[in-house]
């Protein structure tokens, strides 16, 4: 049996077309109106074999928060293709690479904020 799910994303824009504020639902997961500062959404398109991307922030992101977000999201990368394609060679020289990334960037003395 087939069923339809929704995720939607309302974004609130300035009057320069920059994102104030953003918030993200999936009722099937329990969310509802979540805010959120900062998305990345790539789709595949399989006739033209290639990505389309989304990359939006709002203007109240901070950079150091952008680059914790950056990095999360390079690792959940690496995740995602090391079980799509069990290439674990591949996948560890993006771990490194993910690793350089938060040395460089020093994540690791990044704290959250309530």
């Amino acid at each position: 049996m087939q069923r339809k799910t929704d995720i939607t994303l309302s974004i609130t824009l300035d009057e320069n077309q920059t994102p104030e504020q953003m918030k993200w639902s999936a009722p099937d997961g329990g969310v509802k109106q979540q805010n959120m500062e900062a998305f990345f959404l790539s789709t595949w398109d399989k006739e033209s074999q290639e990505s389309a991307r989304i990359d939006l922030w709002t203007k109240e992101m901070p950079v150091d928060q952008m680059q914790v977000f950056v990095h999360q999201t390079l690792v959940g990368i690496r995740e995602s293709y090391l079980r799509a394609t069990e290439d674990a060679q591949m996948a560890e020289a993006m771990q490194q690479f993910c690793d350089f990334f938060a040395s460089e960037r020093n994540l690791k003395e990044v704290k959250k904020s309530n």
